[in-house]
C-alpha cells in the first residue's frame, strides 16, 4: 500500500505533560534529574566492563553493557528536548525532526525489547543448563545476539516510518505530549488511519506482547529451578532478584502493551505511561539490574579507585 506523499505540514506543536508553568518547571528539575542519573549510572556501567577484562568476558555483562548503550540512546531520544521544551513557550518541532525521533525512539525501545528477552534466555540457560552453558553463550553466539536484537530494531522501526512518513498531514499539528510517536501522528493523518492502526497493533504491540510473556515463561522456569535447588536462603535471594527484574519489565512493556495493542483512544493517564518507557525505565534500569549485583559493584569501585589515583597523580605532578 502507498499513499501519494501530500505532506503540507512543515512542523508539528507539542503540547508536553501540562499547560501550567508552575507544574512545567516541577517536570524540568524532575526530567533533567532522570537524565543526569541516566547518564551517571549508564556511564559507569559501561566504563566498569570495558575496563574490566573478567565482567567483559562474562557473557551476561557483555549483554548487560549493550543495555546500558541503549538505555543512553533512549533516554537522550526524548528527555533531552523534553528539558528544553519545559521552559520556553511555544514547543515545536519539525516534519524531519519529528520523523527521526520517532525512528530512533523505536530503534532503540525495539533493540532493547530483543535484548531483554536475550538477557533472560542467558540467564535461563546458567541456572537450568550450566552444562551448556559455555558452548550456547559462547562470545560468538553473543555477539550474533547483539547482532539480532539490533537488526530486530531496525526493522521494526523501519516499518513504521516506512508507513507513517508517506502518510498525508495537512493539519492540524498538535501532538498532545513531549515527544513524537506513532499512535499520536496517525491521529493527525488526513486519511482513513485504518490500516496505519493495524500495523501499530501488529509491530509494536504484538512485539511488546510477545516480549513481556517470553519474559515471564523465562523468569517463571529461574524461579521454578532454583527453587528445586536451593536453600531457603538462596531461594530468598533469588526470588528477591527475580521480582525487581519482573518489576522493571513490566513498567517498561507494561505501557507499551497498554498504548500499541489497541487502535488509538485518548486515554487521561497515556502521558504518564508514555513517561515511564521513555525517561524512567532507562534510569532504573542501572539499579536493578547492574548496581545491585556484587561483581558490578566491585568492578565500580575499583573504577573510582583508579580514576581517583589517577587524579592524584595529576594533582601532584602540577605542584
Amino acid at each position: 500500500m502507498a499513499w501519494e506523499n501530500t505532506t503540507k505540514l512543515t512542523e508539528f506543536v507539542l503540547l508536553g505533560l501540562s499547560q501550567s508553568w508552575e507544574i512545567q518547571l516541577l517536570l524540568f528539575i524532575f526530567f533533567l534529574f532522570l537524565y543526569v542519573a541516566a547518564l551517571f549510572n549508564n556511564i559507569v556501567i559501561l566504563l566498569a566492563i570495558i575496563q574490566d577484562p573478567q565482567l567483559y568476558n562474562s557473557p551476561m555483562f557483555f549483554l548487560l553493557g549493550h543495555l546500558a548503550f541503549l538505555d543512553l540512546c533512549m533516554a537522550t531520544v526524548t528527555i533531552p528536548r523534553a528539558i528544553v521544551d519545559f521552559l520556553i513557550q511555544r514547543q515545536a518541532i519539525s516534519f524531519q525532526s519529528c520523523m527521526a525521533q520517532l525512528f530512533f525512539l523505536h530503534f532503540f525501545g525495539g533493540s532493547e525489547m530483543l535484548l531483554l528477552m536475550l538477557m533472560a534466555y542467558d540467564r535461563y540457560v546458567a541456572i537450568c543448563h550450566p552444562l551448556h552453558y559455555a558452548s550456547r553463550m559462547s562470545r560468538h553466539h553473543c555477539i550474533g545476539f547483539i547482532f539480532v536484537a539490533w537488526s530486530g530494531g531496525l526493522l521494526h522501526t523501519s516499518v513504521q516510518l516506512g508507513f507513517t512518513i508517506n502518510a498525508p498531514f495537512c493539519g492540524p499539528n498538535h501532538v498532545d505530549n513531549f515527544f513524537c510517536d506513532i499512535p499520536l501522528l496517525i491521529k493527525l493523518a488526513c486519511i482513513d488511519t485504518y490500516h496505519l492502526e493495524v500495523m501499530m497493533v501488529t509491530n509494536s504491540g504484538v512485539m511488546s506482547l510477545v516480549g513481556f510473556i517470553s519474559l515471564i515463561l523465562s523468569y517463571g522456569l529461574i524461579l521454578s529451578t532454583i527453587c528445586s535447588r536451593s536453600t531457603s536462603e538462596g531461594t530468598s535471594k533469588a526470588i528477591s532478584t527475580c521480582t525487581s527484574h519482573l518489576i522493571v519489565v513490566t513498567m517498561y512493556f507494561g505501557p507499551c502493551i497498554f498504548i500499541y495493542l489497541r487502535p488509538y483512544t485518548r486515554y487521561v493517564f497515556d502521558k504518564m505511561l508514555s513517561v515511564f518507557y521513555t525517561a524512567v525505565t532507562p534510569t532504573v534500569n542501572p539499579t536493578v539490574y547492574a548496581l545491585k549485583n556484587k561483581e558490578m559493584k566491585a568492578a565500580i569501585g575499583r573504577l573510582f579507585a583508579r580514576r581517583s589515583g589517577v587524579a592524584s597523580i595529576l594533582i601532584a605532578t602540577v605542584h
